[in-house]
């Protein structure tokens, strides 16, 4: 797995404790040793450094609050932590004197627990939507702790500790689960995901839609006043501790506080007004980021800089997925569901998505050398400028030869960098781009619309391309275009409508209809495509009605029929999405719909079980009456079933629902 470069010394902070490495010494860190082998006696500072190691251990055991979003990881590592205890106790009953090299890699050690007691009191007690917002920080950190406490189990001298061969074998053990721990990635919660790319891509005044807002409270637990309070203390030891350099991403977390409050009905209050620092200058600190792993081929666990989809509808990294393909295999990597054919689609939804997250985090993806192209320089240099200044004459030049070559080169320099992106458009790019949309060559039309796809990537450039007026046109290639024209219009008006302004443009232009029909009979990856663009147009309220007007139940109700597409969950979501409008209810709400829905939460895997039971919660919500059928289908049992033995996510949604039947009479 690639990770990002994790500072030494310091740890995720979200208003859970003190960022910086001087607490060291604070948290138990010893002097210098040459200091300490003029103050005592070896006997002494074993005696120390043991019980120091004591002390942290069990403070770490009285830590009982994890934030949801990291609970799994932490309960893991105190488990582990636990673990060291015998070993200390081993070295307690050696009555031989430990030499200063096993005192030493001793406080290593004691000093790795430490950082480790930092990061679990963080997510002990830090901001919930800090720690959801910035969860891939979080794992970067788990993996700083975990490389740390390996590198000083493995540094201990077993000999001169003393150790059994029993403790051994249950240190060597102990290394090789935090091993374990560090490669292990777990199932990605796309809903939550999804919930926080809606609620922060907001912009000033614009408000989420409430029913995400609502589910992203409860998927926090942040909808109670008790605690909203905590969380607004959280918040503010955060703000003190992050400082300024973070001020677009803290107002971002205030503002989404500000909503569960309103929601709650619980007073918003003005946290940066109430905090100032007798300076003038707060604390800065921000977290390192670990690549979040839905980027991840799953063969390699690298960053995929050209993503595909397989006829399992699963996605891999080209070079991978076709290595695996070439060595004769016919099955899908991931799910060993047989592949019906080899072919590869690109799935740029995704990249989109890696490609945006890289220009937000500054990080760069690794160039491959077997594919570089003459056209690929990214140097953003006066030639490279100069060169796509030519392009950019020859896409209005009005010969056709010429303009087909050049769409081709710019499509290819649009992929390439955020500096390309960010140069194409300044070099005027955009308009002509546009001009080529309705042109009858389908290569142009092709090269076109990816182009701007790929130009979409860039905040800025997503406004410039509405502007020219690219919406209308790129809805017609959606219409007409060809296969891969088709797909890439999709995918450019997901990337579009993460703006509100374009999900407004996209819904009056008719842009519903024609995602509803490539949903309805494109390829696995068109269908995703449409799906992808389909949730973002549907988080605006009257796209809602638009979407159920252009029938889009029905090919919903096929992508649940039909398993082997993979493609459940985004199915379930957007039901979610239009449950939430009166029309949406009234359609869906049917009895079959309510069997399907019950038969997921008995026989679906744990995320289509989450996701089949926030749609009954949704519909229950509004009309008892939907409860009442789920009832009669049989749901009790497995709810209740789900209430204790689900995952953490699956068991809040099963007792809501149970809470709702309770309250609506249905059962006792």
């Amino acid at each position: 797995m690639m990770v990002m470069e994790v500072r030494e010394g310091t740890t995720l902070d979200a208003g859970g404790g003190q960022p910086d490495e001087a607490a060291d010494h604070q948290d138990g860190m010893p002097p210098p040793m040459e200091e300490l082998d003029n103050q005592k006696s070896p006997v002494d500072e074993s005696a120390d450094v043991l019980e120091e190691i004591v002390r942290v251990i069990e403070s770490v055991a009285q830590f009982a609050n994890y934030r949801r979003t990291h609970r799994k990881e932490c309960y893991s590592l105190v488990r582990q932590l636990k673990l060291l205890l015998q070993l200390v106790e081993e070295i307690r009953d050696n009555e031989e004197p430990i030499s200063e090299v096993g005192i030493a890699a001793l406080w290593g050690l004691q000093k790795a627990l430490v950082v480790a007691m930092k990061l679990l009191r963080t997510c002990n007690e830090g901001s919930k939507i800090y720690l959801a917002l910035e969860g891939e920080a979080a794992k970067s950190k788990f993996n700083d702790v975990y490389t740390r406490l390996i590198q000083a189990i493995n540094g201990l001298p077993a000999d001169d500790l003393g150790l059994s061969d029993e403790v051994k074998e249950q240190v060597d053990l102990t290394a090789t689960q935090l091993k374990r721990a560090k490669r292990r990635t777990d199932t990605q919660d796309i809903e939550l995901a999804m919930d926080m790319m809606v609620a922060f891509s907001k912009e000033e005044d614009r408000n989420a839609d409430s029913a995400i807002i609502e589910r992203l409270a409860k998927k926090l637990d942040l909808h109670t006043a008790d605690d909203l309070k905590n969380e607004t203390l959280a918040v503010r030891r955060l703000v003190k501790d992050r400082g300024t350099k973070a001020a677009e991403s803290t107002q971002q977390i205030i503002d989404l506080l500000n909503k569960f409050k309103q929601i709650a009905g619980v007073e918003v209050t003005d946290i940066l007004g109430e905090l100032s620092a007798p300076d003038g200058k707060l604390l800065e600190k921000l977290p390192s980021l670990v690549i979040p792993h839905e980027f991840l081929c799953p063969i390699t666990l690298e960053i995929m800089t050209d993503p595909v989809i397989v006829a399992s509808g699963q996605t891999y990294e080209r070079e991978s997925i076709q290595k695996w393909l070439d060595s004769n295999n016919r099955t899908c990597p991931k799910t060993r569901q047989p592949l019906v054919h080899l072919s590869l689609a690109p799935n740029y939804a995704l990249k989109n998505l890696i490609t945006h997250w890289c220009e937000k985090n500054n990080f760069h993806l690794p160039k491959k050398s077997a594919e570089t192209d003459p056209a690929s320089d990214t140097s953003g240099g006066p030639e490279q400028k100069e060169k796509i200044e030519s392009l950019v004459r020859t896409l209005a030049s009005g010969h056709l030869e010429e303009q087909r070559h050049a769409v081709k080169k710019v499509r290819m320099l649009s992929r390439e960098s955020p500096e390309n992106r960010v140069m194409i458009a300044e070099c005027g790019g955009i308009r002509p781009l546009v001009h080529l949309l309705p042109y009858p060559d389908s290569k142009i039309q092709e090269h076109s619309v990816t182009a701007l796809l790929n130009l979409s990537i860039d905040e800025k450039n997503k406004k410039v391309i509405a502007r020219e007026g690219a919406i209308p046109l790129i809805i017609d290639v959606l219409k007409d275009g060809s296969t891969e024209a088709r797909e890439n219009s999709a995918a450019a008006l997901f990337s579009l409508s993460m703006l509100e302004e374009n999900r407004i443009a996209v819904g009056m232009s008719g842009g519903i209809p024609p995602l509803v029909d490539l949903l309805q009979d494109g390829t696995v990856r068109g269908k995703k495509d449409a799906a992808t663009a389909l949730f973002n147009l549907s988080l605006n309220q009257t796209n809602k009605a638009r979407a159920i007007e252009a029938g889009v139940v029905q090919p919903l109700l096929q992508l649940l029929a039909d398993r082997n597409l993979g493609m459940i969950d985004e199915a379930l979501s957007i039901f979610l999405l239009l449950a939430s409008h009166p029309s949406g209810r009234q359609e869906i709400g049917q009895l079959s719909f309510i069997e399907t829905l019950v038969e997921f939460i008995r026989d679906g895997t744990p995320k289509n079980k989450e996701c089949a039971m926030a749609v009954l919660l949704e519909l229950g919500a509004s009309n008892s009456s939907h409860l009442l059928a789920a009832l009669q289908f049989g749901v009790y049992e497995h709810l209740a079933e789900i209430s204790r033995s689900g995952t953490s996510r699956a068991q809040r949604k099963a007792t809501a629902i149970i809470q709702l039947m309770s309250k609506s009479e249905h059962i006792p």
